[in-house]
């Protein structure tokens, strides 16, 4: 099921800092937010819920040691994604 992404204020500054960071990694995020967009679940994502203080949010694997939180939520057209923060492991847990 195909989903819209809405990339929020703090998912956009976290993107600018690690692809200054990384700059070689923004073709491999960009392909990560499209296979999201297309089937949140793929196996290749390893998406998994969160819980603790990120309960109700899921986090996808954009790399070795990447990852992106979003959050699912009801659109006029199904759902979409809310994308949170994209980041190592460390900064975003």
């Amino acid at each position: 099921m195909k989903r819209a992404l809405e990339p929020t204020s703090a998912f956009l500054r976290a993107m600018k800092r690690l692809l200054k960071r990384q700059p070689g990694s923004a073709e491999e995020i960009r392909n990560v937010l499209m296979q999201l967009e297309a089937d949140a679940f793929a196996p290749s994502l390893r998406t998994h819920k969160l819980k603790g203080s990120l309960s109700g949010c899921w986090a996808s694997s954009a790399g070795y040691d990447m990852r992106i939180i979003f959050e699912i939520l009801p659109a006029e057209a199904g759902e979409k994604l809310s994308l949170l923060t994209i980041g190592t492991h460390d900064e975003v847990y």
